[in-house]
């Protein structure tokens, strides 16, 4: 079985809640041709990436492989690689393993972590956006207490006792609270080397309140209980720099530690070759109510990138939210099937469905559209179920809420492992980059060759490397 010669050959960058919602849609749409690119070869959910740098559960509970996830969809292609540069004119765009073609471009690439230009800071402090982020933030967690219960200096062991975390976000909130409960439950058990295990937990914000974009209600449940779980808020204060093993803060008080989570703020991610008349604050794409990118012709943008006025009711642009990405990449996908149809495109309307943070065990506030609110046990239940449903995979679920479970029966999770790559020297021959042009060609030429060359599921289902081609991008990083 093949596929059609006549399809739109639609190009996602980014696979994210916007971008694999489009994705998905698309591939019921056998008149697209639809081909996901991102610098990740899984999809993962972000908004549980602080349970994996605290040891509560896996990476692999919140991860799934994009080729896996699109298995027997004949019109979707995966594509490994990051966007370096779009040429709008010529509908190509270029990415670190070779160009693509396009007949329309989906930017969905969302955000990235904002230092707004403190360099130490951006050097030091350890963000939690990525997976690899969350790892290596689980990492040095475990080696600091490691490293603390052999450190006789006071000042070091002050240094290592103290935990700064920059944003009061839900991300923030979370976090302190997660490593609250740690300290209270589990570190006299791991570390009685330490007579006195419980070390500092600062919350730093430069706003009022913890919070900042939910009800009054949920803002003051979320102090309440972080302030009785014994964390440090300080409001109204931003972080200035880290050196030193100090961080600095704007009231001129400095905290001893080497430990700043990063949680304070994000950029879009860049769109290199965009006009600069489309490109808005925060690096966000400016779009109509089509989510068109303004000024430029076949290209779209969706999810925490773009930022759209034409929404009567979120005349600011819209809060960067998971919801709005996911509403927007399934209207997308529906307003491509208008497109090629040559009907009319529906209009984006965000549909509020609230918003919701859990605290810490047992605690969490729900924000209901309009003024309802909910908290304690049952938002911590409604959050736990909301948080499972779009996890990628039955077999993710499963585990995800086994692991819940014995973790929260237990208060004592068995993910607190040390994983790091070993440092190699030497590029294995069969896993180098694909630096020639040739060979980028070759790559980019299984998504780029015409649409009736893809063979369905049942085809010979070998890999680019068995069928000559080399492997991009698999080179061993120095770590």
């Amino acid at each position: 079985m093949t596929i059609k010669a006549e399809l739109m050959k639609v190009i996602i960058i980014g696979g994210g809640f916007a971008g694999i919602n489009l994705a998905k849609k698309l591939s019921r749409n056998k008149s697209i041709q639809a081909t996901l690119v991102d610098r990740n070869n899984y999809n993962f959910f972000p908004p549980l990436l602080y349970q994996v740098s605290t040891s509560f559960i896996e990476a692999s509970n919140i991860s799934y492989p994009f080729r896996k996830m699109f298995q027997y969809k004949e019109n979707l292609r995966f594509f490994y690689g990051a966007l370096k540069n779009i040429n709008h004119q010529e509908k190509i765009i270029e990415t670190d393993a070779g160009p693509l073609s396009y007949d329309y471009l989906v930017l969905a690439m969302g955000t990235e972590t904002n230092y707004f230009g403190m360099q130490n800071v951006q050097k030091y402090s350890l963000p939690m956006k990525t997976i690899d982020d969350a790892l290596n933030l689980r990492n040095h967690l475990l080696l600091n207490m490691e490293t603390l219960i052999r450190t006789t200096d006071d000042s070091e062991r002050q240094r290592r006792r103290s935990i700064v975390i920059a944003g009061g976000g839900p991300t923030g909130v979370e976090v302190a609270g997660m490593i609250a409960e740690m300290s209270r439950n589990i570190l006299a058990k791991d570390y009685p080397e330490l007579h006195s295990p419980k070390g500092s937990i600062y919350l730093v914000d430069a706003g009022d309140a913890l919070l900042g974009p939910m009800s009054k209600k949920s803002q003051a449940e979320a102090y309440e209980v972080l302030n009785k779980l014994g964390v440090n808020i300080m409001l109204n204060t931003a972080v200035k720099d880290f050196v030193d093993g100090e961080v600095l803060l704007s009231t001129g008080e400095k905290i001893l530690s080497n430990t700043l989570i990063w949680a304070s703020g994000v950029v879009a991610c860049a769109a290199p070759g965009l006009p600069a008349t489309s490109v808005g604050r925060g690096r966000r794409i400016l779009v109509d109510e089509y989510n068109k990118v303004i000024g430029v012709d076949s290209i779209f943008a969706i999810g925490d990138q773009c930022y759209m006025t034409a929404d009567t009711e979120f005349a600011n642009g819209h809060p960067q939210l998971a919801q709005v990405a996911i509403q927007q990449g399934k209207l997308l996908a529906a307003n491509f099937q208008r497109l090629n149809a040559g009907k009319q495109l529906e209009p984006f309307h965000y549909h509020n469905k609230g918003s919701m943070a859990i605290i810490a065990k047992y605690r969490a506030v729900v924000d209901l559209p309009g003024k309802g609110f909910f908290s304690g046990f049952f938002a911590w239940i409604i959050w736990l179920f909301i948080h499972i449903i779009p996890i990628a995979g039955y077999r993710n679920k499963a585990k995800l809420a086994y692991n819940w479970f014995w973790a929260f029966v237990t208060n004592d999770p068995t993910l607190r492992l040390i994983i790091r790559p070993a440092k190699k020297e030497k590029v294995l021959q069969d896993d180098k980059p694909v630096d020639r042009p040739e060979d980028k060609a070759a790559i980019a030429a299984t998504v780029n060759a015409p649409a009736n060359t893809f063979q369905s599921a049942s085809g010979n289902g070998q890999s680019p490397s068995e069928n000559g081609l080399p492997k991009a991008g698999d080179a061993l990083q120095k770590r």
